[in-house]
């Protein structure tokens, strides 16, 4: 069989970076111990009221952590608990958030903040909020025929 040089280089460079990138996730799989973040808390959806700490949903300020406050956050049919929170400007929090029903989407409008809610799992950001205002809470996972309904607010405050 015959091949043109160009399909040979194209070919070999193809595969070099198909090994490249295949090498890359092994090392950071198997030697680094790398794993997707939704694995590594669970949650019973059936009794997430009654599982610390969605048992009290909001801002909780924590001390000898890392962060200054968590954020816990329970989704549910076109709605999210707490509606609205007040959180201080420059304070470090870590977003707590799980579902009870269907698989929903978590984004704070105009943040870094993206996250997608599994029933069973639990899923966590930290991040510091610099910039007092408002940030909506949206659903960016289509949840049902309520989903346009579903929102919170994050009003960053000065203290």
């Amino acid at each position: 069989m015959h091949m043109h040089k160009l399909e040979k280089i194209w070919l070999i460079v193809g595969v070099s970076c198909l090994v490249l990138f295949l090498t890359t996730i092994g090392v950071s799989a198997f030697y680094l111990g790398n794993k997707p973040p939704s694995c590594l808390t669970t949650v019973d959806p059936d009794k997430v009221d009654q599982q610390k700490p969605f048992d009290k949903p909001g801002l909780h300020k924590v001390e000898g952590k890392d962060w200054d406050y968590e954020l816990v956050y329970v989704a549910q049919a076109f709605s999210y608990n707490p509606a609205q929170v007040k959180v201080p400007l420059g304070a470090k929090v870590k977003v707590i958030a799980t579902t009870k029903d269907v698989i929903h989407g978590f984004e704070v409008a105009g943040t870094n903040i993206n996250m997608m809610l599994e029933p069973g799992y639990v899923s966590e950001y930290t991040t510091t909020f610099n910039k007092a205002g408002e940030y909506l809470v949206v659903c960016n996972e289509y949840c049902g025929s309520g989903h346009h309904l579903m929102f919170s607010k994050i009003e960053v405050v000065k203290q």
